[in-house]
C-alpha cells in the first residue's frame, strides 16, 4: 500500500507526514509487533487521534492511504526451485461479533469469486516477486502476504508480509489443490528437511490456477468480546457440530479434523479456552471451520451471513462462567489479620 514509515507526536504532524507522499487525511495507522488489529488505528480527524495518540506517540509508525479494499490473504512457499503460491482467500476482519479490534483479522473464505481471473495473475505475480526477494535474502519456506483489491480503481497492493505460518493455512492445506499435488505445508517441510528435489513450479503455480474455484471453505476466530475477566466453568467440546432440525447447533462426534464436512449444516469446532481456563475481552475462544460463505453482500460490502451470525451466537450460548473477584485489600491496621491478632 502506499505508505511512509515515520513518527509523529501532534496530529498535525501525522498529516504532515502523509501529505509527503499524498496519502490524502483519511489514514490507517500502524504500530510495530500488532496482533489482529491490537496496533492498527483508522484516523480521519484529530478526535481519532486523541483517543489513540497514547498508543501512538513514541512508536515508529507505517502511515498508510485508506481505501476501499477486499481484503485477501494468500500463502506461499519458497523452495530451491522457486516460488509455489497457494489459492487466495478473502479475510474476515474488524466484526464487532467476532473481535472487540476494529482492525482485526478474525477468519478467512475461499470462494469461486475471490478474485476475477485477471486480479488473481496480477496477485499472483506480486507474491512470486516478494517471494523471490526474500529468497535472495536467504529466506526458505513459508509465508503469508495480505494482499489489498482497491475496490475503486482495481490496484492490486501487497499489504502486509508474515514471514511465518499463519491462520489461514488450515484452508490453505484442505483445497483441492492440496490433493490434486500436496499440500502446500509439505513444500516447507522439504525444504527445512533439506530434502533434494526438483520441481516445475511454473506448472503446478498453473495447474493450481485452474483449480482455484472448485472449493468452498471457510473458517472463522470466535474472540471474547464483553468487558469481562471470568473464570470458564462450562464449555463447547472440540468436534463436529450441525445445525438439527430446530436450527440448534448440536454436537456429532469428537473429531480434530474438519476434511470430513459435507456441508454448511456441518462445522469444526476446535476449543481454544475451556472449562477450568479464564476468558477476557480479546481472549480467543474457538475456531469455527464450514463449507459454507459467511459473508454476504446482502447485507452491504463484506457483511457476515445471517447463517454466520447464528453459528457465532450459538457458540457463545455454549459457555459460562463466573466473574473474577478482585483482589482482597491488605488487612487494615488493628483489624482482623492485623499483626499482633
Amino acid at each position: 500500500m502506499p505508505n511512509v514509515l515515520t513518527t509523529a507526536d501532534t496530529y498535525a504532524q501525522l498529516n504532515a507526514e502523509a501529505k509527503k507522499e499524498d496519502l490524502g487525511t483519511d489514514l490507517v495507522v500502524q504500530t510495530p509487533y500488532g496482533d489482529s488489529g491490537k496496533t492498527t488505528f483508522f484516523i480521519a480527524a484529530e478526535a481519532d487521534w486523541d483517543r489513540h495518540k497514547h498508543d501512538i506517540i513514541g512508536q515508529q509508525l507505517k502511515i498508510m492511504k485508506r481505501i476501499n479494499n477486499t481484503p485477501v490473504a494468500v500463502e506461499a512457499v519458497i523452495t530451491s526451485s522457486g516460488v509455489v503460491v497457494g489459492p487466495f482467500l478473502t479475510e474476515l476482519a474488524g466484526f464487532a461479533e467476532l473481535t472487540p479490534y476494529k482492525g482485526g483479522w478474525c477468519g478467512n473464505e475461499m470462494t469461486p469469486d475471490v478474485l476475477t481471473a485477471d486480479q488473481r495473475t496480477r496477485a499472483r505475480e506480486l507474491v512470486r516477486r516478494m517471494g523471490e526477494g526474500l529468497r535472495k535474502r536467504g529466506y526458505r519456506g513459508f509465508f503469508e502476504v495480505d494482499v489489498l483489491v482497491d475496490l475503486d480503481t482495481d490496484d492490486v497492493w501487497l499489504g502486509e508480509l508474515n514471514p511465518r505460518i499463519s491462520g489461514a493455512s488450515a484452508i490453505t492445506n484442505v483445497t483441492a489443490g492440496a490433493y490434486a499435488d500436496v499440500p502446500l505445508f509439505l513444500f516447507h517441510l522439504l525444504e527445512y528437511l533439506d530434502v533434494e528435489f526438483d520441481l516445475d513450479v511454473d506448472e503446478i503455480n498453473e495447474r493450481w490456477e485452474e483449480l482455484s474455484g472448485a472449493d468452498e471453505w471457510s473458517q472463522m476466530v470466535i474472540k471474547e468480546t464483553a468487558d469481562i475477566t471470568e473464570y470458564i466453568t462450562h464449555s463447547p467440546l472440540t468436534g463436529q457440530y450441525y445445525l438439527d432440525q430446530f436450527g440448534t447447533l448440536t454436537y456429532k462426534r469428537a473429531a480434530l479434523d474438519w476434511h470430513p464436512l459435507q456441508n454448511g449444516n456441518e462445522v469444526f469446532f476446535l476449543r481454544i479456552y475451556g472449562a477450568g481456563e479464564y476468558r477476557w475481552k480479546g481472549a480467543d475462544l474457538g475456531v469455527l471451520v464450514t463449507k459454507n460463505p459467511l459473508q454476504t453482500k446482502a447485507g452491504g460490502p463484506n457483511a457476515l451471513s445471517i447463517r454466520a451470525k447464528h453459528f457465532i451466537d450459538s457458540v457463545r450460548a455454549m459457555y459460562a462462567g463466573v466473574p473474577v473477584a478482585a483482589e482482597d485489600p491488605s488487612p487494615a491496621l488493628g483489624g482482623p489479620g492485623a499483626k499482633g491478632d
